[in-house]
């Protein structure tokens, strides 16, 4: 089938029927910074496919999407969107990601749909380093790291090659030493002047008597890359001694070498001339993996019970995942899912399987602890952007949308009614930038908690906490981007809010012993109430908590009222003895003496005297206000190591130790103020142009500077 035959919306699989072999599936995840052009070589590649015009409809004359073309294009910039096509009667299903580096947790989502990544370098980039010095920009360094962490088979497209400060070859070389080894071009661009009218392959020298300068030496390594990764060991001795290797030996080790992901292909392209779009889309189909080839997440039954191992065949146990939610004016809730077992029909009773506690609680968020139920799914469609048209049946290996699935959250499992399961999660980036929001008014309140559930539902890189000492709500953010775009959602939902400061809570110690005595005596003409208490306040040691004691002897205070004493003493420390009510630590209550009265004396008197010994203590001794501080763990190029050892000590921290962490990195480990740490996401990412990373857990509370 040739490409202008399969531009109708049938044969991309969008129509009833669709594609169903998983080997004729690709799912490509593009991937790389702002502004690379990756939407852009979407949009061109769809054109090219006949899926969309030149303008932006489909082909049979509908619009992609009714919004205004700006507003689709900033909505795609901060999430993640499905585009599918065909070529060579392959369907490809082209995941377009964020390149902005808050929104991380959707390009791991994309990474989770994904069997091959397509990274997107812009033919200037070697000129715009964030550091001011040539090479790619860390951030850009740091996406291909996400991507060879999960072992993602990659191949790099130099965008924008017919820009005026295009510089190909700086690119490619500066894309090598960036990412290391593997990275070779397999086409070079094809120049009349300074215009760019084409692409010469090198392994096929194609189109003939075209070579630019330069070729024949750029062959001979791309030989020598691909041979160096054949598993024929006789092709090197064979190739030394002179011989030409076949071409399609050639071809067939460079697509074994792409697949298991230690080779990656450099295809230069010009989105807007159309150029090198063809040869893209043989990458994509002849070199990228398809789903059987790719490794499976494991799965397991919903109560942890082992289940043989999952593969992407379409009359096996159906087993997909949520790979993204949203919510649309019209249809409602709309969860994107990646199949990876089975096949999933409409009119069919499904599963929703939960977290089950395998999401970890972050900083008091309210982590989802599981949830199952049942549901009917009335259709299922294939995604095209915000375009949903309806299909009779998916397969494994393939992407859909389903809608109406009230229970299903980001993460979730989709499997048999009758076959339950439950697929491991991803590995999900923690958020360490705080905010507090609160509502507006009284009445935008419950408009704040629908809002809130829907957008925590949809962003596993969103966590919420409700802090009972601070009283605050508090959303932990990936950075100021991510935060935005979540407060914005919020207010399009109909919830008003504010943000406010956010505030650390802080605890208290008394500042010495001291003896002291509660005293609650009252008569008001009938029954009275009476006790007397002389306890020993004395601080611990941080983390020790609370410790009571009695020695009480001869019977002073009855026994069944000491554990009243400690119940009022235990409750005055929880409740705080300032006006910001900071709970009081690491103190040690003996009750050594104290009076009773056969009649007047009841448990809620001597919790009372309690309750006014411990104020007693605090007027007599003074207290010391301490802070939380956590331990942080910074991974950070070397170039940056004394900027931020000079930011941490400047933050009041203690560094604890450096150690190698790799190749030109360094992790840093200090104890900081928690306080210090409310903007550290945003002021690591300015100091670092996004080449760092850290993760904070708590270590302990210490004095607060006056």
């Amino acid at each position: 089938m040739s490409v202008k035959a399969a531009s109708s919306r049938a044969a991309a699989g969008r129509a009833s029927g669709g594609r169903r072999d998983p080997a004729r599936l690709r799912n490509v995840v593009l991937v790389g910074p702002s502004g690379s052009g990756k939407t852009t070589l979407v949009e061109a590649l769809l054109a090219h496919a006949e899926v969309i015009g030149r303008a932006g409809t489909v082909t049979d004359g509908t619009t992609v999407c009714d919004h205004d073309p700006a507003a689709v294009r900033q909505q795609r910039s901060v999430a993640l969107s499905v585009a599918p096509l065909v070529h060579d009667e392959t369907k490809i299903n082209l995941i377009d990601t964020p390149g902005y580096g808050d929104f991380v947790g959707e390009l791991r989502a994309g990474l989770r749909a994904a069997d091959a990544a397509l990274f997107v370098v812009p033919a200037d980039a070697a000129g715009r380093n964030g550091d001011g010095e040539g090479g790619i920009d860390p951030a850009t360094v740091a996406q291909w790291e996400e991507c060879a962490a999960v072992g993602m088979p990659r191949a790099v497209v130099v965008s924008r090659c017919d820009g005026p400060r295009a510089d190909l070859e700086a690119t490619i070389a500066a894309c090598q030493d960036s990412f290391g080894a593997g990275v070779a071009p397999l086409y070079l661009p094809i120049r009349v002047g300074q215009r760019l009218t084409g692409i010469y392959g090198l392994l096929s020298r194609t189109p003939a008597g075209s070579a630019p300068p330069g070729a024949r030496e750029a062959r001979a390594e791309l030989i020598e890359g691909i041979i160096e990764q054949s598993e024929d060991e006789s092709l090197m001795e064979r190739y030394l001694g002179g011989e030409d290797i076949e071409l399609a030996t050639l071809i067939d080790d460079l697509e074994t070498a792409v697949a298991r992901g230690s080779f990656h292909p450099v295809i230069p392209v010009c989105s807007m001339g159309g150029i090198g779009l063809d040869a893209l889309l043989e990458v994509l189909v002849g070199g990228f993996p398809s789903p059987l080839e790719h490794p499976l997440p494991t799965v397991s039954g919903i109560d942890g019970s082992a289940r043989p191992p999952l593969t992407a065949d379409p009359d096996g146990p159906l087993a997909a995942e949520v790979v993204r939610t949203s919510a649309d004016a019209y249809v409602g809730r709309v969860s994107l899912v990646r199949v990876f077992s089975g096949t999933l029909r409409p009119d069919s009773v499904v599963h929703v399987s939960g977290h089950h506690g395998v999401v970890p609680a972050q900083r008091g968020d309210e982590a989802d602890g599981g949830h199952d139920a049942d549901e009917r799914l009335a259709h299922v469609y294939a995604p095209l952007g915000a375009t949903l048209d309806e299909v009779d049946a998916v397969v494994a290996g393939d992407i859909c949308a389903l809608t109406k699935l009230g229970s299903a959250e980001t993460g979730d499992t989709v499997s048999a009614a009758e076959h339950p399961l439950l697929l491991s999660c991803w590995d999900l980036p923690e958020p360490l930038l705080p905010v507090a929001i609160v509502a507006r008014t009284r009445g935008a309140e419950d408009a704040l908690v629908k809002s809130l559930g829907k957008i925590v539902a949809a962003d596993p890189a969103l966590h919420l906490e409700r802090s009972p000492e601070t009283h605050q709500t508090v959303l932990w953010c990936m950075g100021e981007a991510h935060a935005d775009v979540v407060l914005s959602r919020l207010r399009a939902g109909g919830a008003d809010v504010d943000t406010e400061p956010v505030r650390v809570p802080m605890r208290a110690t008394l500042a010495a012993p001291a003896r002291v005595t509660g005293r609650h005596v009252k008569q008001s003409g009938g029954h009275g109430q009476y006790a007397v208490c002389h306890v020993e306040f004395e601080p611990l040691p941080r983390g020790s908590g609370f410790e009571f004691a009695s020695k009480v002897v001869g019977g002073a205070v009855p026994t069944q009222f000491v554990p009243s004493v400690e119940k009022g003493i235990r409750t005055q420390l929880e409740r705080g003895l300032t006006e910001h009510h900071h709970p009081v630590v690491d103190v040690r209550a003996t009750l050594v003496d104290g009076k009773a009265h056969s009649v007047d004396s009841s448990d809620a008197a001597f919790q009372t005297a309690g309750a006014l010994a411990v104020r007693e203590a605090a007027q007599a001794c003074g207290t010391v206000l301490l802070e939380p501080y956590d331990e942080v763990t910074v991974r950070i190029p070397d170039a940056h190591l004394g900027a931020v050892l000079g930011d941490l000590s400047g933050r009041r921290g203690r560094v604890l130790g450096t150690e190698a962490a790799g190749p030109g990195r360094t992790t840093v480990r200090a104890e900081v103020p928690c306080t210090e740490l409310l903007r550290y996401a945003v002021d690591l990412r300015a100091m670092t142009s996004g080449s760092a990373t850290f993760t904070r857990r708590f270590a302990r509370y210490d004095v607060a500077p006056e």
